[in-house]
């Protein structure tokens, strides 16, 4: 069964991992582009967009997918909309792997919001010195707010307008519990906001700002489109894969 993996996290390159090799699947991994040394998964890969709804329809049709799964991250909402539409078109399955979102706990002084809009005011209220931790994009939400200092956190440099008051940060994690609570001592952090990107490898400053009694402004996830089927674990994926692979024993998807 030929599969399109829109990969870029570490869930994916562990799916990718394990089913590379495996007679019964032939994986494609596809990734944006947009970090400037992405880690590459194993098997093969391509990087970049598709062109849309109808550029990604054209390419399943053309590479004749029978499956299409989405382990993406939690908040790449747009490429996760264009793949429901575009295997809704061609009558693919499509499957969403998603970590699990963060859940508050005893000491947590968190603050839930649907948007990056109301994260900025949110933030902006609740102290003067704010770490973002919210990738390169997103950030031009927080420069209509002149009066805080940003420490904003990132792989890549960020995108359009900034807030005039910020430094910029360039670093890959996954962080220590100890690195993150020293990056909020070293730089007088009062507020951090970041998504709920869920998992492990980037929860320590949620530990960190609970340990330092700090609020945390959390960003909701966006829907998942209707009718998508969405797993939470690697081994969950692999499972719904294996069984669909002895399911199926026909071509790929015609125009």
């Amino acid at each position: 069964m030929r599969i399109l993996l829109l990969g870029g996290t570490g869930e994916a390159r562990e799916l990718a991992r394990l089913l590379t090799g495996e007679r019964e699947h032939e994986i494609v991994s596809s990734l944006a582009g947009r970090v400037s040394e992405p880690i590459r998964p194993e098997g093969e890969v391509r990087i970049g967009g598709f062109g849309g709804v109808d550029g990604l329809r054209e390419w399943l049709a053309d590479h004749r997918i029978q499956l299409v799964v989405d382990a993406t991250h939690p908040f790449a909402a747009s490429i996760t909309a264009n793949a429901a539409l575009a295997t809704a078109r061609l009558g693919l399955p499509m499957i969403r792997l998603s970590r699990p979102g963060w859940t508050a706990g005893p000491g947590d002084r968190w603050y839930r919001v649907p948007d990056l809009a109301t994260a900025a005011d949110t933030a902006a209220g609740a102290g003067d010195r704010i770490l973002l931790t919210i990738g390169r994009q997103g950030v031009a939400a927080f420069a209509g707010h002149t009066r805080p200092w940003y420490l904003i956190r990132a792989i890549d440099p960020p995108t359009g307008a900034l807030p005039p008051r910020h430094e910029i940060l360039l670093a890959r994690g996954p962080f220590t519990v100890a690195e993150e609570s020293d990056l909020l001592a070293r730089h007088r952090i009062e507020v951090v906001v970041t998504k709920d990107s869920g998992g492990a490898a980037t929860a320590a400053k949620l530990t960190a700002a609970r340990t330092a009694g700090l609020p945390v402004v959390v960003v909701d996830r966006p829907p998942v489109p209707l009718g998508i089927r969405v797993v939470t674990s690697v081994e969950e994926a692999r499972g719904v894969l294996s069984a669909r692979s002895g399911e199926d024993s026909g071509g790929g998807p015609t125009r």
